[in-house]
């Protein structure tokens, strides 16, 4: 039976009804129920910084947070600065003796007129800093440079500092690192990243050649702790039931941004801090879209519909992709393809474990679409890594897996004449003996999906209220 017709039959419901359950603790945040915390615990970011010394080997690591937004959106922290400290409050920067140990956080001016605008903010005269982030030192942030010269003692010791560019909310350096290339070679503008300039100023007021820490933190980054592990998979959580909810609301006539707005708030109530990235959500051709988002077309009944869409949840995120019918039914070509799709993301899966490598899962996924003759509407490859952005740094398609490595499988199949496109997506973790594939709440064998369809949803319930 098609959507069309099951919504139809929909009596109408009371509305106090909520077709959804109540949603879990997600997130850690909401889980201190207004209360400041630190990241995911003292001792997680502690040994952060303790494996970020261990690979500088010596000197003094320096690095500034993030003022406040220039828009009027909440502020979020830089993801580098937020791994090694847990702090999500602006104008921050820590100081860290790599030789010693010894680590100096210097938190903003205290401001009960900025506190009563805004909200808590972390400052020098909060007792409870020290305790939440197991830093003992904490000072005002105009003493930065005074602090940092106390490190250095007047010596020629090594200065370190992360040169990259700034990722927060729905960022990734893939996206970041180019746009700030291309604004500093801009000849009408030729401005540097925050990151640059301060490192520049550190060189001029200290005499020192200012080493770059971030490739030292991007190596770090790429083995996940039990910690990161258990975030993605928060995440995880809520991306599958968002996109169950739009699989249950899926129906000819809706606009791609009904699903959009359904996925972005289903996610949010299960924990979502916001999104990782743009909502994809196409139909038609706009599935042929690799990274559509424009959500500006009603959806058709003969038409798949794609979904890319995952949220963050306490700084880490998910990536996961679903395609399926409009009208709840696969039709005969839109299951050859499909099927092709899935059988080569299950040949990836499978061939996931450690001492493997991203290519090895990448010939898995193409060499089954081969097999399906398909080869000619392939547009991608099928792997990126995943943590704290989209599109993580620090794992290469060469690199051998190791445990606690986190990365998607996303093959998928483009045809313009039938203005089919079909992409799987799913984010993984390798363990001792293969993976744990941490998305795996979300359907995506067809009988599945079919079967998630035929059930009512958000948006059937919403449509049927009397008097709407």
């Amino acid at each position: 039976m098609q959507r069309t017709a099951i919504l139809l039959s929909l009596a109408p419901l009371a509305l106090a009804q909520d077709p959804l359950p109540a949603p879990p603790a997600n997130n850690l945040a909401r889980a201190a129920d207004g209360a400041p915390i630190c990241g995911l615990g003292k001792a997680f970011h502690a040994g952060r910084r303790a494996a970020l010394r261990e690979a500088l080997g010596s000197g003094v690591f320096v690095m500034r947070g993030e003022p406040g937004p220039r828009e009027n959106v909440a502020f979020r922290q830089d993801k580098n600065f937020w791994w090694l400290t847990g702090v999500e409050s602006p104008d921050v920067a820590l100081i860290m003796d790599v030789d010693s140990g010894a680590e100096i956080l210097l938190v903003a001016k205290p401001s009960a007129f900025r506190e009563r605008w805004e909200g808590e903010i972390w400052d020098a005269d909060d007792p409870w800093v020290k305790e939440l982030t197991g830093i003992g030192d904490v000072r005002p942030i105009g003493d930065l440079l005074e602090s940092l010269s106390g490190v250095l003692g007047g010596g020629k010791r090594k200065l370190w500092t992360s040169k990259g560019a700034a990722i927060l909310l729905s960022g990734s350096y893939d996206a970041a690192g180019p746009y700030d290339r291309a604004r500093e070679k801009d000849p009408l503008d030729g401005r540097v990243n925050r990151a640059k300039a301060f490192a520049a100023h550190l060189e001029q007021k200290f005499g020192a050649k200012v080493q770059d820490a971030g490739g030292a933190i991007t190596k770090l980054r790429a083995i996940k702790t039990p910690e990161e592990v258990e975030a993605v998979r928060r995440a995880s959580v809520a991306a599958a039931l968002a996109m169950k909810e739009a699989m249950r609301s899926c129906r000819p006539g809706i606009g791609e941004w009904d699903l959009a707005a359904l996925l972005t708030w289903t996610q949010a109530r299960h924990g979502a801090d916001g999104p990782a990235y743009a909502a994809i959500v196409g139909t038609g051709a706009n599935s042929l879209v690799l990274h559509y988002n424009f959500s500006a077309r009603r959806l058709r009944a003969e038409d798949v519909v794609l979904i890319d869409f995952a949220p963050e949840v306490d700084h880490y995120v998910s990536d996961v992709t679903r395609t399926f019918p409009v009208d709840g039914t696969f039709s005969e070509e839109q299951a050859r393809i499909y099927d092709a799709v899935l059988d080569a993301q299950l040949a990836g899966i499978a061939l996931v474990k450690p001492g493997a490598r991203l290519s090895d899962v990448e010939e898995a996924c193409r060499d089954k679409i081969k097999e399906h003759g398909l080869t000619h509407l392939m547009l991608h490859g099928a792997c990126h890594s995943v943590g704290m952005a989209v599109h993580d740094p620090g794992l290469s398609h060469t690199d051998r897996l190791e445990v606690g490595m986190t990365f998607t499988i996303e093959p998928g199949l483009y045809d313009p004449e039938t203005s089919i496109g079909v992409r799987i997506e799913d984010v993984v973790v390798v363990t001792e003996d293969g993976c744990e594939v941490l998305s795996k709440d979300v359907p995506k064998q067809r009988a599945q999906i079919e079967a998630v369809m035929r059930e009512e949803g958000v948006l059937d319930w919403l449509d049927a209220r009397p008097g709407r």
